[in-house]
C-alpha cells in the first residue's frame, strides 16, 4: 500500500497557513483574496454618494440621518488566488541519497562534452547526471521529497478557498491537473501528484514553451526541481521569464541530495549518466571535489543572484531534511507562506 504524501497529523497545521501574494489578485470565481476593485464581500471598503439603480440594502441610513445627504457602502472584492504547480518529473529527480552517492541529474553535460564540474563549468548538467555505478540507494528521491512539498503547498491553497492546478514535466509537458477548487479536492491533487514517474531527460525551457503549459490567468507558479539543465543557468532564466511574461508570480525551490551538495566519493570511479545510461571512468580526488563545489556554488549563487534581480522567490530544500522542517520552516523562508 503507498504511504500518504502527507502525513494526516500535518493537515490541520497546513489549514492554518495561507499563501501570499504581493499582488492583488483579480481572479475568476470568489474567493478569501482581497482584489482590486469593489464587489460584495463582508469587508468594508468605503462610502459612495447615491446614484439612482443603487442597490438599496446598500444604502447607509445612519449616514443620510446625521448629514442628510444619501450614501451606500461599498464592500472590497474578494476573489481567489490561481495557484500552479510545477514538477520536474526528470530522471534525475529519482535519485535517492546513499552513503557517498555523488550529485546526480539528468543528461550530464560533462560526459559528452568533455567538460566537467572539476573544470569549473557552470552548465548545470554538467555538476551533476552521474551516479558512481557500485553504489545504491536508500531513503526518498528528490522527486518523492518534491511531490510531499507541492502536495503540502496545494492543500494550503485549497484550504484557504484558492484555486490549483497542476504540472508535470521534462523536456516536454508529460501530464496536467485542470484547476481544482475546495478542500475535498485535495484528494484528486494528492493522487495526480503520487501517480507521477520520473522519466526522460529534462529540459525546462523547451517544456515551459508549449502554450499547454502556461497558466491562461495571473496567480502564483510554484517549480520543485533539481535544476539540473542542459543549458545551465540561461536555460532556467528564459524558463522563468516564459512564465513572468504569463504574469505568474514564482516560487523557486530548489532540491537537491546531500551527496550532491556534499559528495563523498574518492577513487577510480565509473560515473553513469542517469538519464542517458552513458558511462565514464573518473579517478575522484580532493582536488576535483573542491573544484566541484567551487562550480556548484557558482552556479547556485548565479539562479540566487538573478532570482533577486528579478523578484523571484528562491529556497534550497534539501531532501534529506525532515519533512516538517522542509515545509514548515523551508517553505516559510520563501515568504509566501504565512499564518
Amino acid at each position: 500500500m503507498t504511504a500518504p504524501l502527507l502525513p494526516p497529523a500535518f493537515l490541520p497545521r497546513l489549514e492554518r497557513l495561507s499563501l501570499i501574494s504581493g499582488r492583488r489578485v483579480r481572479g475568476t470565481a470568489q474567493g478569501k483574496r482581497r482584489s482590486g476593485s469593489f464587489g460584495a464581500s463582508l469587508e468594508f471598503a468605503d462610502y459612495r454618494q447615491y446614484s439612482p439603480g443603487d442597490d438599496i440594502r446598500r444604502f447607509d441610513w445612519s449616514v443620510y440621518s446625521r448629514t442628510g445627504r444619501p450614501f451606500v457602502r461599498q464592500y472590497w472584492d474578494e476573489q481567489e488566488l490561481p495557484i500552479s504547480l510545477y514538477l520536474d518529473v526528470s530522471a534525475s529527480m529519482d535519485h535517492r541519497g546513499a552513503g557517498g552517492a555523488a550529485a546526480s541529474s539528468g543528461q550530464a553535460a560533462g560526459l559528452h562534452r568533455e567538460q566537467s564540474a572539476a573544470e569549473g563549468s557552470t552548465n548545470g548538467r554538467a555538476l551533476g547526471g552521474i551516479i558512481p555505478q557500485e553504489l545504491g540507494g536508500s531513503g526518498d528521491s528528490k522527486l518523492q521529497y518534491a511531490k510531499r512539498l507541492a502536495a503540502a503547498v496545494g492543500y494550503i491553497a485549497l484550504a484557504g478557498s484558492d484555486r490549483v492546478q497542476a504540472y508535470l514535466f521534462h523536456s516536454k509537458l508529460e501530464g496536467s491537473l485542470p484547476p481544482l477548487r475546495s478542500k475535498a479536492a485535495a484528494v484528486k491533487l494528492f493522487s495526480f501528484i503520487q501517480s507521477a514517474n520520473a522519466g526522460g531527460a529534462g529540459n525546462m525551457a523547451s517544456a515551459l514553451g508549449s502554450a499547454q503549459s502556461m497558466p491562461r490567468q495571473p496567480g502564483m507558479a510554484w517549480i520543485f526541481s533539481d535544476l539540473w539543465l542542459e543549458g545551465g543557468l540561461e536555460e532556467l532564466k528564459q524558463s522563468l521569464e516564459m512564465l513572468q511574461a504569463a504574469r505568474q508570480e514564482i516560487v523557486l525551490v530548489h532540491i537537491l541530495s546531500r551527496e550532491e551538495l556534499n559528495p563523498r566519493l574518492s577513487g577510480d570511479l565509473r560515473l553513469i549518466d542517469i538519464e542517458l545510461g552513458t558511462g565514464k571512468e573518473v579517478a575522484i580526488t580532493g582536488k576535483i571535489l573542491e573544484k566541484y563545489m567551487a562550480a556548484l556554488e557558482r552556479y547556485t549563487e548565479g539562479i540566487s543572484r538573478y532570482c533577486n534581480e528579478r523578484g523571484i522567490r528562491y529556497v534550497m530544500a534539501p531532501c534529506d531534511q525532515p519533512l516538517e522542517t522542509g515545509i514548515f520552516e523551508t517553505l516559510r523562508k520563501t515568504g509566501a507562506i504565512g499564518v
